[in-house]
């Protein structure tokens, strides 16, 4: 059966050609998604989301002449409809903290495994926001220190350290061996132990504070 949904439209930009086309062949296997263009630099990239109005933009913020946060500013007020997507060769606590204060909606190393790239472009469609685990393994030791300051639980820790997973409470729950219901019962706890209301404002705070190391 042909699904009349509309594919999900895509630019990459990057300065690697190799990289560029690689990807491009990657995610164009996946029928549910096309890649409208591609871009080199920073002007290229805020030219390209304004002609194209994509869905996504997979981008390395760190390239060329005018990169890293300057560019996204440039495109929260240019493309302001446009779910970013950082996809780098290496990130730290403060740049992606200040990345996602200026809008992305996921990132992505580049050294991750391929079938991680049309798996985070869909469920940042969906309404998810989506960090590399491969970024949060650096990360999501348990930190004794960081449960006395914040009165987190082992399990709460957990739970935190899978939103910034970009899971779902279906996948906590199958992954934590619990119910759904006692999933959002703890996100309820850390919410009310931290005075925030979202996943992003969840996923901000951690990031920020270093919760998880």
């Amino acid at each position: 059966m042909v699904s009349n949904k509309m594919p999900i439209r895509i630019v990459i930009a990057d300065d690697s050609p190799v990289f560029r086309r690689g990807l491009r062949y990657l995610l164009e296997a996946d029928p549910a998604l096309t890649v409208l263009g591609e871009a080199t630099c920073g002007p290229e990239t805020l030219s390209l989301a304004r002609e194209l109005n994509p869905d996504i933009l997979l981008i390395d913020i760190f390239m060329g002449q005018r990169g890293g946060l300057n560019l996204l500013q440039a495109l929260a007020s240019g493309a302001p409809g446009v779910k970013t997507i950082l996809v780098v060769g290496a990130i730290d606590h403060t740049q992606l903290v200040q990345a996602m204060q200026l809008g992305i909606k996921g990132l992505i190393l580049k050294n991750a495994d391929p079938a991680i790239y049309p798996k985070a472009i869909h469920r940042v469609q969906g309404g998810e926001l989506w960090v590399s685990r491969d970024l949060l393994t650096e990360w999501a030791q348990f930190n004794a220190q960081a449960s006395r300051k914040f009165e987190l639980t082992p399990r709460e820790l957990e739970i935190i350290a899978e939103v910034l997973a970009g899971s779902s409470n279906k996948q906590i729950a199958k992954k934590l061996g619990i119910t759904v219901d006692t999933v959002k019962r703890h996100l309820n706890n850390i919410f009310d132990k931290l005075g925030l209301s979202t996943r992003l404002e969840l996923s901000l705070f951690a990031l920020h504070h270093h919760v998880l190391n």
